[in-house]
Protein backbone atom coordinates (compact mmCIF):
# COMPACT_ATOMS: atom_id res chain seq x y z
CA UNK A 1 0.00 0.00 0.00
CA UNK A 2 1.61 3.31 -0.58
CA UNK A 3 1.16 6.19 1.96
CA UNK A 4 1.35 9.56 2.21
CA UNK A 5 4.42 11.49 3.43
CA UNK A 6 5.90 11.87 6.45
CA UNK A 7 3.46 15.26 6.83
CA UNK A 8 0.55 13.85 7.58
CA UNK A 9 -0.50 13.13 11.06
CA UNK A 10 -0.09 8.83 12.87
CA UNK A 11 -4.45 9.42 13.14
CA UNK A 12 -4.37 10.23 9.50
CA UNK A 13 -1.95 7.38 7.94
CA UNK A 14 -4.61 5.45 10.60
CA UNK A 15 -7.21 5.85 8.55
CA UNK A 16 -6.35 6.48 5.12
CA UNK A 17 -3.92 3.66 4.34
CA UNK A 18 -5.52 0.93 5.74
CA UNK A 19 -3.37 0.07 8.61
CA UNK A 20 -4.73 -2.63 11.95
CA UNK A 21 -6.97 -0.37 13.59
CA UNK A 22 -6.93 -1.23 17.66
CA UNK A 23 -10.38 -3.86 17.22
CA UNK A 24 -8.95 -5.89 14.57
CA UNK A 25 -5.48 -6.25 16.10
CA UNK A 26 -6.41 -7.96 18.85
CA UNK A 27 -8.23 -10.70 16.92
CA UNK A 28 -6.24 -11.91 14.89
CA UNK A 29 -4.22 -14.28 17.12
CA UNK A 30 -8.24 -15.95 17.83
CA UNK A 31 -9.09 -19.17 16.49
CA UNK A 32 -11.97 -19.56 14.67
CA UNK A 33 -13.98 -21.22 16.98
CA UNK A 34 -12.50 -18.63 19.94
CA UNK A 35 -13.94 -16.14 17.67
CA UNK A 36 -17.39 -17.48 17.56
CA UNK A 37 -17.03 -17.95 21.35
CA UNK A 38 -16.54 -14.15 22.07
CA UNK A 39 -19.29 -13.37 19.29
CA UNK A 40 -21.55 -14.94 22.07
CA UNK A 41 -20.53 -13.67 24.92
CA UNK A 42 -23.19 -12.57 27.59
CA UNK A 43 -22.06 -13.36 30.93
CA UNK A 44 -19.22 -11.79 32.13
CA UNK A 45 -17.64 -12.43 35.37
CA UNK A 46 -16.39 -9.23 36.68
CA UNK A 47 -13.31 -9.28 39.27
CA UNK A 48 -11.92 -5.79 41.21
CA UNK A 49 -9.09 -5.42 42.99
CA UNK A 50 -8.24 -2.20 45.09
CA UNK A 51 -4.82 -1.49 46.59
CA UNK A 52 -3.70 1.29 48.44
CA UNK A 53 -0.56 2.16 50.53
CA UNK A 54 -2.18 0.36 53.30
CA UNK A 55 -2.90 -2.82 51.06
CA UNK A 56 -6.31 -3.67 49.98
CA UNK A 57 -9.34 -2.13 50.26
CA UNK A 58 -12.57 -2.34 49.15
CA UNK A 59 -13.64 -2.64 45.92
CA UNK A 60 -17.05 -2.66 45.78
CA UNK A 61 -17.99 0.54 44.09
CA UNK A 62 -15.58 0.07 41.11
CA UNK A 63 -17.07 -3.29 41.14
CA UNK A 64 -20.83 -1.64 40.89
CA UNK A 65 -19.49 0.70 38.47
CA UNK A 66 -17.74 -1.87 36.14
CA UNK A 67 -21.26 -4.52 36.84
CA UNK A 68 -23.68 -1.42 35.64
CA UNK A 69 -21.59 -0.45 32.97
CA UNK A 70 -21.47 -3.43 31.18
CA UNK A 71 -25.20 -3.83 31.67
CA UNK A 72 -25.75 -0.66 29.20
CA UNK A 73 -24.31 -2.94 26.38
CA UNK A 74 -26.73 -5.72 27.41
CA UNK A 75 -24.75 -8.11 29.20
CA UNK A 76 -25.35 -9.93 32.47
CA UNK A 77 -22.66 -9.13 35.06
CA UNK A 78 -21.57 -11.74 37.69
CA UNK A 79 -19.49 -11.57 40.74
CA UNK A 80 -19.15 -14.81 42.17
CA UNK A 81 -16.91 -17.14 39.73
CA UNK A 82 -19.02 -19.95 40.91
CA UNK A 83 -21.73 -19.08 38.83
CA UNK A 84 -21.48 -19.80 35.05
CA UNK A 85 -19.97 -16.93 32.57
CA UNK A 86 -18.52 -16.61 29.37
CA UNK A 87 -15.79 -14.46 29.73
CA UNK A 88 -13.93 -12.60 32.95
CA UNK A 89 -13.19 -9.23 33.01
CA UNK A 90 -10.94 -8.11 35.45
CA UNK A 91 -9.88 -4.41 36.69
CA UNK A 92 -6.89 -3.60 38.82
CA UNK A 93 -6.87 -0.32 40.51
CA UNK A 94 -3.72 1.03 42.30
CA UNK A 95 -2.80 3.96 44.08
CA UNK A 96 0.39 3.88 42.73
CA UNK A 97 0.36 1.27 39.07
CA UNK A 98 2.98 -1.31 39.46
CA UNK A 99 5.85 -1.44 37.31
CA UNK A 100 5.07 -3.91 35.12
CA UNK A 101 7.69 -3.81 32.73
CA UNK A 102 8.25 -2.20 29.13
CA UNK A 103 5.64 -1.84 26.85
CA UNK A 104 6.25 -2.28 23.32
CA UNK A 105 5.79 1.35 21.30
CA UNK A 106 3.80 1.74 18.09
CA UNK A 107 0.42 1.09 17.08
CA UNK A 108 -2.36 0.13 20.28
CA UNK A 109 0.66 0.78 22.50
CA UNK A 110 1.13 4.62 21.71
CA UNK A 111 -3.19 5.21 22.40
CA UNK A 112 -4.06 7.60 25.13
CA UNK A 113 -5.99 4.49 26.66
CA UNK A 114 -2.92 2.04 26.31
CA UNK A 115 -1.13 1.40 29.89
CA UNK A 116 1.58 3.83 30.26
CA UNK A 117 5.47 2.89 30.34
CA UNK A 118 5.78 6.69 32.73
CA UNK A 119 2.79 6.86 35.00
CA UNK A 120 3.68 5.96 38.44
CA UNK A 121 0.01 7.27 39.94
CA UNK A 122 -2.94 5.87 40.69
CA UNK A 123 -4.93 3.62 37.83
CA UNK A 124 -6.73 1.26 36.82
CA UNK A 125 -5.72 -1.85 34.42
CA UNK A 126 -8.88 -3.53 32.44
CA UNK A 127 -8.44 -6.86 31.06
CA UNK A 128 -10.04 -9.98 30.42
CA UNK A 129 -9.62 -13.76 29.55
CA UNK A 130 -11.36 -16.24 27.71
CA UNK A 131 -11.58 -19.53 28.68
CA UNK A 132 -8.46 -19.51 31.57
CA UNK A 133 -6.70 -17.74 28.39
CA UNK A 134 -5.09 -14.22 29.27
CA UNK A 135 -5.87 -12.03 26.43
CA UNK A 136 -3.73 -9.76 24.86
CA UNK A 137 -5.74 -6.61 25.50
CA UNK A 138 -5.17 -3.97 27.96
CA UNK A 139 -6.69 -0.47 28.73
CA UNK A 140 -5.60 2.13 31.59
CA UNK A 141 -7.80 4.23 33.32
CA UNK A 142 -5.70 7.16 35.11
CA UNK A 143 -6.58 10.28 37.26
CA UNK A 144 -5.68 13.79 36.58
CA UNK A 145 -3.86 13.67 39.57
CA UNK A 146 -0.26 11.69 39.68
CA UNK A 147 0.36 12.53 43.53
CA UNK A 148 -2.70 11.07 45.66
CA UNK A 149 -1.07 12.56 48.68
CA UNK A 150 -0.78 15.97 47.46
CA UNK A 151 -4.25 15.64 45.72
CA UNK A 152 -5.88 14.68 49.72
CA UNK A 153 -3.70 17.72 51.09
CA UNK A 154 -5.13 19.77 48.77
CA UNK A 155 -8.65 18.73 49.29
CA UNK A 156 -8.36 18.42 53.17
CA UNK A 157 -9.16 15.19 52.96
CA UNK A 158 -7.31 12.07 55.56
CA UNK A 159 -7.00 9.32 53.20
CA UNK A 160 -4.88 9.32 50.09
CA UNK A 161 -5.57 6.13 49.14
CA UNK A 162 -9.92 6.50 49.30
CA UNK A 163 -8.94 9.98 47.02
CA UNK A 164 -7.22 7.66 44.83
CA UNK A 165 -10.23 4.86 44.69
CA UNK A 166 -12.91 7.62 44.07
CA UNK A 167 -11.24 9.23 41.75
CA UNK A 168 -10.71 6.14 39.49
CA UNK A 169 -13.87 5.13 40.18
CA UNK A 170 -15.05 8.33 38.56
CA UNK A 171 -12.75 8.06 35.49
CA UNK A 172 -14.28 4.30 35.12
CA UNK A 173 -17.91 6.08 35.08
CA UNK A 174 -16.33 8.72 32.16
CA UNK A 175 -13.97 5.62 30.01
CA UNK A 176 -16.03 3.50 27.23
CA UNK A 177 -14.72 0.19 28.27
CA UNK A 178 -18.03 -1.32 27.74
CA UNK A 179 -18.10 -0.55 23.98
CA UNK A 180 -14.50 -1.29 23.89
CA UNK A 181 -14.78 -4.80 24.49
CA UNK A 182 -18.14 -5.13 22.80
CA UNK A 183 -16.36 -4.26 19.73
CA UNK A 184 -13.22 -6.23 20.49
CA UNK A 185 -15.34 -9.76 20.84
CA UNK A 186 -17.11 -8.71 17.50
CA UNK A 187 -20.78 -8.13 18.57
CA UNK A 188 -21.65 -5.01 16.59
CA UNK A 189 -25.83 -5.73 17.22
CA UNK A 190 -25.11 -4.49 20.58
CA UNK A 191 -23.25 -1.49 19.71
CA UNK A 192 -26.15 -0.63 16.77
CA UNK A 193 -28.60 -0.96 19.69
CA UNK A 194 -26.79 1.28 21.81
CA UNK A 195 -26.34 3.87 18.63
CA UNK A 196 -30.65 3.75 18.32
CA UNK A 197 -31.39 4.40 21.78
CA UNK A 198 -32.95 7.51 22.39
CA UNK A 199 -31.13 8.82 25.47
CA UNK A 200 -27.84 8.19 23.81
CA UNK A 201 -25.60 10.89 23.70
CA UNK A 202 -24.13 12.02 20.67
CA UNK A 203 -20.38 11.92 22.04
CA UNK A 204 -21.74 8.24 22.35
CA UNK A 205 -22.62 7.72 19.14
CA UNK A 206 -19.80 8.84 17.24
CA UNK A 207 -17.58 6.48 19.30
CA UNK A 208 -19.81 3.58 18.29
CA UNK A 209 -19.61 4.44 14.84
CA UNK A 210 -15.99 5.10 14.80
CA UNK A 211 -15.75 1.27 16.30
CA UNK A 212 -18.07 -0.17 13.60
CA UNK A 213 -15.74 1.59 10.49
CA UNK A 214 -13.06 -0.18 12.64
CA UNK A 215 -15.00 -3.56 12.78
CA UNK A 216 -15.99 -3.35 8.88
CA UNK A 217 -19.49 -4.63 10.13
CA UNK A 218 -21.74 -4.62 7.06
CA UNK A 219 -25.05 -4.98 9.97
CA UNK A 220 -23.92 -1.23 10.27
CA UNK A 221 -24.05 -0.37 6.69
CA UNK A 222 -27.93 1.27 7.18
CA UNK A 223 -27.23 2.66 10.21
CA UNK A 224 -23.71 4.67 9.08
CA UNK A 225 -25.88 5.64 6.25
CA UNK A 226 -29.05 6.60 8.19
CA UNK A 227 -26.40 8.65 10.61
CA UNK A 228 -24.83 10.85 7.49
CA UNK A 229 -28.81 12.75 7.94
CA UNK A 230 -27.51 13.77 11.20
CA UNK A 231 -25.15 16.72 10.97
CA UNK A 232 -23.36 15.88 14.28
CA UNK A 233 -22.48 12.84 13.06
CA UNK A 234 -21.79 12.99 9.02
CA UNK A 235 -18.38 13.45 9.31
CA UNK A 236 -17.92 10.32 11.70
CA UNK A 237 -20.45 8.33 9.70
CA UNK A 238 -18.15 9.10 6.48
CA UNK A 239 -15.09 8.01 8.01
CA UNK A 240 -16.46 4.86 9.16
CA UNK A 241 -17.78 4.05 5.47
CA UNK A 242 -14.57 4.33 4.42
CA UNK A 243 -13.54 1.22 6.09
CA UNK A 244 -16.38 -0.71 5.33
CA UNK A 245 -16.46 -2.87 2.02
CA UNK A 246 -17.53 -1.94 -1.42
CA UNK A 247 -20.77 -1.19 -0.55
CA UNK A 248 -19.81 1.99 0.78
CA UNK A 249 -18.55 3.72 -2.82
CA UNK A 250 -22.34 4.65 -4.24
CA UNK A 251 -22.74 6.37 -0.72
CA UNK A 252 -19.49 7.74 -0.41
CA UNK A 253 -19.52 9.11 -4.09
CA UNK A 254 -23.09 11.19 -3.48
CA UNK A 255 -21.51 12.64 -0.72
CA UNK A 256 -18.91 13.85 -2.21
CA UNK A 257 -20.99 14.81 -5.23
CA UNK A 258 -23.96 16.66 -3.42
CA UNK A 259 -22.73 17.48 0.13
CA UNK A 260 -22.62 21.61 0.81
CA UNK A 261 -20.46 20.73 4.15
CA UNK A 262 -16.45 20.54 3.17
CA UNK A 263 -15.80 18.43 5.90
CA UNK A 264 -18.03 16.07 4.80
CA UNK A 265 -16.95 15.97 1.20
CA UNK A 266 -13.54 15.54 2.60
CA UNK A 267 -13.91 12.73 4.45
CA UNK A 268 -15.85 11.09 1.63
CA UNK A 269 -12.71 11.49 -0.39
CA UNK A 270 -10.67 10.00 2.01
CA UNK A 271 -13.19 6.87 2.60
CA UNK A 272 -13.09 6.54 -1.48
CA UNK A 273 -9.21 6.52 -1.48
CA UNK A 274 -9.29 3.85 1.17
CA UNK A 275 -11.23 1.87 -0.43
CA UNK A 276 -10.30 1.94 -3.80
CA UNK A 277 -6.89 1.16 -2.08
CA UNK A 278 -8.24 -1.63 -0.49
CA UNK A 279 -10.17 -2.97 -3.05
CA UNK A 280 -8.16 -2.20 -5.92
CA UNK A 281 -11.38 -0.64 -6.85
CA UNK A 282 -10.65 1.99 -9.76
CA UNK A 283 -14.68 2.70 -9.93
CA UNK A 284 -13.68 5.30 -7.06
CA UNK A 285 -11.35 7.17 -9.82
CA UNK A 286 -13.95 9.02 -12.06
CA UNK A 287 -16.22 10.47 -9.19
CA UNK A 288 -12.91 12.07 -7.85
CA UNK A 289 -11.81 13.68 -11.00
CA UNK A 290 -15.10 14.83 -11.96
CA UNK A 291 -14.38 16.37 -8.98
CA UNK A 292 -10.83 17.27 -8.34
CA UNK A 293 -11.13 21.25 -9.98
CA UNK A 294 -14.46 21.49 -10.26
CA UNK A 295 -15.52 25.06 -9.71
CA UNK A 296 -15.88 26.32 -6.24
CA UNK A 297 -14.76 23.16 -4.83
CA UNK A 298 -12.96 23.82 -1.34
CA UNK A 299 -9.28 23.47 -1.20
CA UNK A 300 -9.97 21.10 1.64
CA UNK A 301 -11.71 19.14 -0.59
CA UNK A 302 -9.78 19.54 -3.44
CA UNK A 303 -6.76 18.19 -1.10
CA UNK A 304 -8.15 15.05 -0.07
CA UNK A 305 -8.85 14.56 -3.71
CA UNK A 306 -5.66 14.16 -4.57
CA UNK A 307 -4.09 12.20 -2.13
CA UNK A 308 -7.42 9.89 -3.03
CA UNK A 309 -6.43 9.65 -6.38
CA UNK A 310 -2.50 8.59 -5.59
CA UNK A 311 -3.59 6.06 -3.14
CA UNK A 312 -5.70 4.42 -6.56
CA UNK A 313 -3.05 4.85 -8.99
CA UNK A 314 -4.72 4.70 -12.71
CA UNK A 315 -3.72 6.47 -16.29
CA UNK A 316 -6.68 8.49 -16.14
CA UNK A 317 -5.36 10.41 -13.26
CA UNK A 318 -2.34 11.36 -15.02
CA UNK A 319 -3.10 14.34 -17.66
CA UNK A 320 -5.97 16.37 -14.47
CA UNK A 321 -3.18 16.10 -12.01
CA UNK A 322 -0.39 17.51 -13.83
CA UNK A 323 -2.82 20.41 -15.13
CA UNK A 324 -4.12 21.25 -11.73
CA UNK A 325 -0.15 21.23 -10.92
CA UNK A 326 0.54 23.69 -14.09
CA UNK A 327 -2.18 26.12 -11.98
CA UNK A 328 -0.90 25.55 -9.04
CA UNK A 329 2.89 26.74 -9.87
CA UNK A 330 1.28 29.90 -11.55
CA UNK A 331 -0.13 30.87 -7.61
CA UNK A 332 2.58 32.85 -5.97
CA UNK A 333 2.37 34.32 -2.26
CA UNK A 334 4.41 35.76 0.06
CA UNK A 335 4.06 34.40 2.88
CA UNK A 336 3.15 31.04 1.23
CA UNK A 337 -0.75 30.05 1.36
CA UNK A 338 -0.36 26.97 3.87
CA UNK A 339 -3.73 25.30 2.01
CA UNK A 340 -2.25 26.10 -1.20
CA UNK A 341 1.17 24.45 -0.35
CA UNK A 342 -0.88 21.49 1.56
CA UNK A 343 -2.77 20.82 -1.80
CA UNK A 344 0.56 21.51 -4.07
CA UNK A 345 2.09 18.46 -1.93
CA UNK A 346 -0.66 16.22 -2.25
CA UNK A 347 -0.70 16.79 -6.48
CA UNK A 348 3.22 16.42 -6.19
CA UNK A 349 3.04 13.11 -4.39
CA UNK A 350 -0.14 12.08 -6.15
CA UNK A 351 1.32 12.43 -9.63
CA UNK A 352 4.78 10.65 -9.35
CA UNK A 353 2.54 7.73 -7.62
CA UNK A 354 -0.27 7.65 -10.69
CA UNK A 355 2.68 8.38 -13.29
CA UNK A 356 5.26 5.64 -11.99
CA UNK A 357 2.30 3.16 -12.24
CA UNK A 358 1.06 4.39 -15.80
CA UNK A 359 5.04 3.60 -17.07
CA UNK A 360 5.37 0.34 -15.82
CA UNK A 361 1.49 -0.39 -16.10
Amino acid sequence: MKCRPQIITIGCLILLCGLPLSVGAYRDYFTEAQKKELGKIQIVLVEALSLTDKGGGDAGGILNVVTRRMGELGYSAVSDSRLPHDVVVRVKCEQRKTWEGTASAGGDNDLPDAPSRLWKGPACQITYALGGMKVKWQKEVRTEFEDAGAAAQSAQAPDPGLVAMNALQNALEQYEFPLLLTAEWGQPDRLLKLMDAPQTSQMRKLKIISLLGEMVADEALPHLTEALKDKDLAKQAAVALGNMGKEGIPILIEILRSSKQPDLQAAAAKGLGDLGNIHSDSRVVPPLLEMLDAPGIDITVQTEIAWALGRVPDRRSVEPLFALDRKLQKIRKDPPDPQIKKLKEAVFWSIKQVYTEDQYS
